[in-house]
């Protein structure tokens, strides 16, 4: 045989299931050839000497045995009790109950299916919650509780510091519960059943559950492990399953794969607004500081985006030129801009100066030519 997990092989083995193993190899009570085992180490069970307490533990040679079992009240569902009150083995053949161990729990007070193998993988399915197996139970409460109550308990109470799992519960005979429904002498303090359908099994669970809403559990009876159902089996007795069940069983407690969740759509961009008190921030900048309450914060802004350069008009065709004439020239020199100082100077001048007739040109007093040209208009002022 070739190497396997020392937890598997003690489950195999059928001395308990993988998280028992586990435990047991914490404690140091598993050795492989004289030496303590650790979590992971692998071993092979017809070459390498294994022991648990040290007693050699046998490996499992032949078929597995798969057995169902109707629990009565007062017993315990473990191989062995303490307080050696009644267990689930003493229901069992003495040459059964070798390797057999019971999957699962079921509280003392709890009667109903449980199951026995030596198969530990198989075991370690039916009894995991993460493996998805469904566990169905008849509860007879006390009293009825209200739709609000019972939707509580459907999404999960915490119990224990711990939030249950969800769960479904209907009435188990709906048109009755119609019926006392229409009633209006409905007497509240009846007792009520319904149908509670659990992922998980833990300690008392359905019990606090119902406590917690003010409605006691009277009887509890476990009715169905997945698939398997046997309404006629009588309590305290118990049947081999046949191959056709204990596949329905592997196949309805087989790990399912998670689903891709489906890429969710972007939603649309939300028009943001500055809150109260804050500036505007200039997005024309790629980096802008602002002082918000005494503290300067650098704030990312957008570079907006470069605006296309306007679309040239073409030039109008003037009427009358041919085309490609040259556009009218513009002067060459400004006008010549006079201030108000100068202008009144100027003004001045003109009354004071006598007119003298064109053409004549002016002298100095020493009577020579002065050589200039007779000015047509008043002096410029300096």
């Amino acid at each position: 045989m070739s190497e396997e997990r020392i937890q598997r092989i003690l489950a195999r083995a059928g001395i308990a299931s993988r998280r028992k193993a586990e435990e047991l190899i914490r404690e140091g009570r598993v050795t492989v050839n004289g030496k303590l085992a650790e979590i992971g180490s692998k071993a092979d069970p017809e070459r390498d000497a294994i022991k648990l307490d040290g007693k050699r533990v046998q490996p499992h040679i032949g078929d597995f045995h798969y057995l169902l079992l109707n629990k009565p009240k007062g017993v315990m569902s473990t191989v062995a009790d303490p307080q050696e009150r009644p267990t689930v083995m003493d229901y069992l053949p003495v040459a059964l109950r070798k390797a057999l161990v019971p999957v699962g729990r079921l509280d003392f007070n709890t009667e109903g299916l449980i199951l026995l193998t030596d198969d530990g993988d198989f075991a370690q399915h039916v009894a995991h919650p993460r493996y998805g197996g469904v566990k169905v139970y008849d509860v007879k409460v006390k009293g009825r509780p209200t739709e609000t109550q019972l939707d509580r308990l459907r999404a999960g109470i915490p119990i224990e510091g711990q939030r249950t799992m969800p769960c479904r519960i209907t009435p188990r005979n709906l048109e009755k519960e119609r019926r006392r429904a229409r009633r209006s002498d409905e007497n509240e303090s009846d007792n009520s059943w319904w149908i509670v359908e659990l992922t998980e099994g833990r300690t008392r669970q359905i019990r606090e559950m119902f406590f917690r809403v003010g409605h006691p559990v009277q009887k509890l009876r476990r009715v169905a492990i997945g698939p398997l159902r046997d309404p006629d089996l009588p309590l305290g007795a118990f049947r081999e399953l046949t191959e056709p069940e204990v596949e329905k069983l592997r196949k309805a407690t087989s790990r399912p794969k998670k689903a891709r969740k489906p890429a969710a759509e972007k939603p649309a961009a939300k028009r943001t607004f500055p809150a109260p008190g804050t500036k505007k921030v200039d997005r024309s900048r790629p980096w802008r500081a602002e002082k918000d309450k005494g503290e300067v914060k650098e704030v990312k802004t957008k570079a907006p985006a470069a605006a296309a350069p306007p679309e040239r008009k073409p030039a109008r065709k003037s009427a009358g030129k041919p085309a490609g004439a040259p556009a009218r020239e513009r002067r060459a020199t400004p006008p010549v801009r006079r201030t108000t100082g100068e202008a009144l100077g100027a003004a001045a001048r003109e009354r004071k100066a006598p007119a003298r007739p064109a053409g004549k040109p002016t002298r100095r007093p020493s009577g020579k030519p002065s050589g200039r040209r007779p000015s047509a208009g008043p002096r410029r002022g300096r």
